[in-house]
């Protein structure tokens, strides 16, 4: 995760089905941010990059409101049972820099 203030040391452990709907999530976003390059190098009109980029943002966001869900339930769940203090505030700081 880093990158973005200090790190939060959970991995990513959820099924694979999960996983795959989540990583084929995010190469779409990226095939639309590929359109949205080829759009600036070929000079097309700024409303239909924007549109394009839009597409972008939206599919990014949609994909994180996923692994939130999936965070939720299956990780806070067993912090809030076993009164895990630290991973709840992680979430809390996590949605704060997702919002």
């Amino acid at each position: 995760m880093g990158g973005y203030g200090r790190e939060i040391n959970l991995k990513y452990k959820h099924d694979e089905i999960s996983k795959k709907a989540i990583i084929n999530r995010l190469s779409r976003a990226g095939g639309h941010l590929e359109s949205v390059k080829k759009m600036i190098i070929n000079n097309e009109d700024c409303s239909n990059v924007l549109i394009q980029l839009s597409a972008v943002i939206s599919a990014l966001n949609n994909t994180g409101k996923i692994i939130l869900k999936d965070h939720i339930d299956h990780c806070i769940v067993d912090a809030v049972r076993e009164n895990d203090e630290e991973t709840i505030e992680n979430l809390k700081e996590a949605i704060d820099k997702f919002i």
